[in-house]
């Protein structure tokens, strides 16, 4: 016998435990999958640094603002254990890097305040430039996954396979009227290639060490402040990595080296590496959800491959969530908000998340692949 539910979230990251969340406020009976178990790749690996964009006033970054004021009041509000609002510092990385900064500080509308090279030598912080603190932002711990899928059920199963039966999903030994998939880099589910989807590697490194640091920071990699006498040096940045690796104590030794030109890490200890694999795709914008029928919509328009538009046909009851990138803990409960409403009320989501943005453009090249 199957067991039924309003939504099955496949992926139980940051993505898809926020998207559990906001459904099960929408009182659905919500079933989240992961064969690995909740925040155990990306999301697990990551610093969880929740920090805003720094840059020019682009669609990207005007969501990114968005997403995170959002975030960040729910993060205090109701995951307050599991965030720790201990303000970055932004620093530029070169002296372009600084140049661009003093364009990119007419763009900021979310709190901040300027550090001078003297007031960061006080903290203990080296720099020849400038910095920008938004003191609204600080470090998510990936226990947070686990709070937002609190009293809902998790199978840890390896789905392969998803089809339709008699209007329902059927999804492994479940059946759901709703699908979502928040799977990350593995997208073999559902062929979603005009989303463009690609893994970026990321690795941190747990350092414990007497040194007093009362801000988190990112220059070219992200330094946490001191917790409880640890201090965690992570980076998001490897295009080159298509499946994931075991982690090792050699992963984290260049993030140390690049950490100490920073700050005095001369009596860091290595107690802990992590490493995952983040999603992302070629406009670094979240993609959020109907899923378009790709088949269908190949054999059913002659002219498509020549850049004839046709209206849309979608794959009933199946939605995404993905490609947050780096900014997981910012984009996801914004962007799981959307989903929810949508899946719950019909409620349209906003219109920057579309995935059907990216069809046309895959169309265009599918002809040569």
């Amino acid at each position: 016998m199957k067991h039924h539910y309003d939504t099955i979230v496949i992926g139980a990251g940051i993505a898809g435990c926020s998207t559990a969340y906001f459904l099960k406020q929408k009182n659905q009976k919500v079933l989240l999958v992961d064969k690995n178990g909740i925040a155990s790749g990306g999301s697990g690996a990551a610093g969880a640094f929740f920090s805003p964009k720094v840059g020019i006033n682009l669609p990207i970054k005007q969501l990114s603002d968005e997403a995170f004021l959002f975030a960040h009041d729910l993060y205090k509000k109701h995951f307050n254990g599991h965030f720790f609002q201990s303000g970055i510092l932004r620093i530029p990385k070169d002296a372009k890097d600084a140049q661009k900064f003093e364009i990119y500080r007419r763009y900021i509308t979310l709190k901040h305040e300027i550090y001078t090279p003297q007031m960061l030598k006080e903290l203990g912080i080296q720099s020849d430039f400038e910095a920008i603190l938004f003191p609204q932002a600080g470090i998510c711990n990936p226990s947070i996954c686990e709070q937002m899928a609190q009293g809902i059920e998790l199978d840890l199963s390896d789905i392969k396979e998803l089809y339709q039966e008699n209007g329902f999903w059927i999804c492994g030994k479940h059946s759901a009227k709703n699908i979502v998939l928040a799977t990350g880099y593995e997208t073999d589910l559902l062929d979603i290639r005009y989303m463009s989807i690609k893994g970026i590697w990321g690795n941190r490194g747990d350092f414990k060490t007497d040194l007093k640091l009362d801000f988190s920071m990112h220059k070219n990699i992200s330094i946490s402040a001191n917790f409880d006498g640890v201090i965690k040096i992570g980076a998001t940045h490897e295009l080159d990595v298509e499946e994931a690796i075991p982690c090792d104590d050699k992963s984290v030794t260049g993030l140390l080296e690049k950490a100490s030109s920073l700050i005095d890490s001369s009596d860091f200890e290595l107690i802990g590496t992590h490493c995952g694999m983040r999603a992302s795709n070629r406009d670094y914008m979240p993609v959020v959800g109907k899923i378009i029928d790709v088949e269908y919509m190949l054999q059913n328009s002659p002219n498509i491959l020549d850049g004839r538009k046709y209206p849309l046909k979608y794959i009933p009851n199946i939605y995404v969530h993905n490609a947050l990138g780096a900014r997981g803990f910012v984009f996801a409960l914004y962007c799981a908000n959307e989903l929810a409403n949508h899946i719950a009320t019909d409620k349209a989501i906003d219109a920057r998340l579309d995935p059907d943005r990216l069809f046309y453009n895959w169309i265009r090249k599918a002809k040569y692949i």
